[in-house]
């Protein structure tokens, strides 16, 4: 079969990064496998409405978000995360600022942010899509993608800001790295 061929070669390559999104997005590695053989199974039944020459990865995602809202919608909740489970939230927070940032601390001010500001910048940075291919994905125009993505990003520093503080960094400086 022609279509199982060109289906292995433009979509099966994006399974890792599909199943990546789907853990940060379910926080269970279970859910995310599951999530992830939806959205192949999903891909793999309208692959004749895919239309060949534009960008297999952003048709993935948006797949992957339009079944993560679907999970969403039916189950009535709007978070899948048992936070629990995560060994960083059972420490105690130090009293003052850590030298160091720590993934935790970067997790927890993700997971902090607004939903909609929160798969922008996870689709922008995470999985380096371009605006269009977010905007595609999210179906949202171009402009609100980097609206949220802005606004999300400057709420992030506003949570990180005290640690980029204690590691000499101030608001409007940026950090040079050297090449030698």
């Amino acid at each position: 079969m022609e279509n199982s061929a060109e289906f292995e070669s433009m979509a099966l390559p994006h399974r890792g990064e599909i199943l990546r999104a789907a853990l940060a997005m379910m926080r269970n590695h279970g859910d995310a496998e599951d999530l992830t053989q939806e959205v192949y199974l999903e891909a793999w039944k309208s692959f004749h409405r895919f239309e060949p020459g534009t960008n297999c990865r952003a048709w993935l995602f948006r797949i992957l978000l339009h079944r993560l809202w679907k999970r969403r919608r039916t189950s009535g909740r709007m978070v899948f995360a048992d936070l629990a489970e995560f060994p960083f939230n059972n420490l105690e927070a130090p009293e003052s600022v850590p030298g160091t940032l720590t993934d935790a601390r970067v997790i927890r001010a993700l997971e902090n942010l607004p939903w909609n500001y929160r798969e922008v910048l996870r689709l922008s940075d995470l999985q380096e899509l371009s605006y269009r291919e977010i905007a595609g994905s999210l179906n949202l125009p171009l402009g609100t993608v980097m609206s949220r993505l802005s606004r999300g990003r400057a709420i992030l520093r506003e949570q990180l800001g005290a640690v980029a503080e204690s590691f000499g960094i101030h608001a409007g400086s940026r950090m040079i790295a050297s090449r030698s």
